[in-house]
């Protein structure tokens, strides 16, 4: 028999069936909170102290308070993915700025934030997708203009993933004035003619990926070229190899970008070693 699922909800650990927000909640009412996402690999959490220092960041950016430190938010991580027994998988936490009146103003001081996580039980490591290659599709881009913050107003990407799903298609780049921004669920990268390693400058335009910044120094370690700057979608499409990061996919090439072939039509060896590397570090913590 399945054991229950648990979930967390402002302080209980609850089966999933009696976990209640109320509608008043400002997540609910105006998507105004911060999520993050955790994997978890052989039951333990994956670059998560980059995770929680980026929630800090994003509850800061927009004025809600963090309701634990970085050790309170591990603890309960790591009773949460006992108490479900998920080995593989990730761990979502939300954070929102509370339950009041409606009224597109701050609530008054002192409202408490409303602190929400799940486990989903998920192959990560042995996702079929990392052998055969994953075909994607670009779309414009059609966000806010404050992107680094990992806000749960996730419209625009909900679009994005249905025009990839509707096309048969694993993700969708979002482009604007011409070049990536980055995925829908993730970070973009290529490898250019020149065997070099090219990914987005971070900014504005686009969220601090983690699974990128452990991708990034891994490929330094290994003492790979790396420029970071502006993608141009023709130069993706003539790229070497393509993949895409972010803390469910790890690293996952890319063989087909609307419609056109990446370099020979299946995962090249750079992607390959990245993702073999990255998940070499992630099960060493």
């Amino acid at each position: 028999m399945t054991a229950a699922r648990i979930v967390y909800l402002n302080g209980a650990f609850l089966p999933f069936e009696e976990a209640r927000v109320p509608i008043m909640d400002r997540g609910f009412l105006f998507a105004d909170g911060i999520y993050e996402v955790s994997a978890i690999i052989d039951g333990r959490l994956v670059d998560n102290a980059a995770h929680l220092a980026r929630l800090d960041r994003s509850l800061g950016e927009i004025g809600i308070r963090n309701p634990h430190d970085a050790a309170g938010w591990e603890r309960l991580q790591t009773e949460l993915v006992a108490r479900n027994g998920v080995t593989e998988g990730l761990v979502y936490m939300q954070v929102t700025r509370g339950v009041a009146e409606r009224d597109f103003a701050f609530p008054k001081a002192g409202t408490e934030p409303t602190v929400m996580m799940f486990t989903q039980a998920k192959i990560v490591l042995a996702n079929p997708l990392a052998e055969s290659g994953a075909r994607i599709i670009t779309v414009e881009d059609l966000r806010w203009k404050r992107r680094d913050i990992k806000s749960v107003a996730l419209l625009a990407q909900v679009l994005a993933k249905q025009q990839a799903a509707e096309a048969g298609v694993a993700e969708a780049w979002m482009v604007e004035d011409g070049a990536v921004t980055e995925g829908s669920s993730s970070t973009a990268f290529i490898v250019s003619r020149e065997r070099v390693l090219v990914t987005r400058p971070l900014s504005t335009a686009l969220l601090p990926g983690i699974t990128r910044a452990s991708v990034l120094r891994l490929a330094q370690e290994a003492d790979l070229r790396i420029e970071e700057r502006l993608i141009p979608v023709d130069e993706a499409y003539a790229a070497q190899e393509a993949f895409y990061t972010s803390a469910s996919a790890f690293v996952m090439p890319v063989v087909q970008i609307d419609g056109r072939q990446i370099g020979e039509g299946r995962p090249g060896p750079l992607t390959r070693r990245l993702r073999a590397l990255y998940i070499e570090a992630a099960r060493r913590g």
